[in-house]
């Protein structure tokens, strides 16, 4: 945070903070824990205050023997990798309900034989590899993963949009 942004912060200390203060707060201490000014449990211990500040005066306060570094582009990037690994979860949940239904299935039919299953697993393992590697990986690509999550989800809408179609046709006649 700048330095006006912190003079204007304390010059109105009894203001009531947000919620997204406390958030962006958290975030800022997050970065100077990974910049290493500040240890695992005092960033615990300043993230607990910080959820606990009512004023800005309290938010300033736990930033005040602090650099302003963090840059926005730093949180902002932070916040999209946390979004994505969101939606890659979302998806992977899905599908990993596919491999558990064919696991109750194995299951149900006597569990004898090969473990089938296991190719159904195989797939999903390789596409969350390779969006975990893009999402996080030396060269993280997140517009990678967040165009091929975006045309999964086009995809999606355009079947669901020609199964509603076909159903109204259905109705209609």
């Amino acid at each position: 945070m700048s330095e006006d942004l912190r003079a204007s912060a304390s010059g109105r200390a009894e203001l009531r903070a947000s919620d997204a203060d406390r958030e962006r707060l958290i975030d800022e201490l997050q970065a100077h824990t990974i910049a290493g000014r500040l240890t695992t449990e005092e960033f615990e211990e300043r993230t607990q205050a910080a959820y606990s500040a009512r004023t800005a005066g309290d938010i300033a306060a736990l930033r005040s023997d602090l650099p302003a570094e963090v840059t926005a582009p730093e949180v902002a990037e932070r916040r999209r990798r946390a979004q994505l690994t969101r939606r890659l979860a979302q998806e992977t949940g899905g599908s990993a309900g596919a491999f558990l239904v064919c696991v109750a299935v194995w299951l149900a039919s006597g569990a004898n034989g090969q473990f089938w299953p296991v190719w159904v697993l195989i797939p999903i393992l390789l596409l969350l590899a390779r969006n975990t590697w893009n999402l996080f990986g030396p060269a993280a690509d997140l517009d990678a993963v967040e165009a091929d999550l975006d045309r999964r989800r086009e995809k999606r809408l355009a079947r669901e949009t020609g199964r509603s179609r076909e159903r109204q046709r259905h109705l209609n006649r």
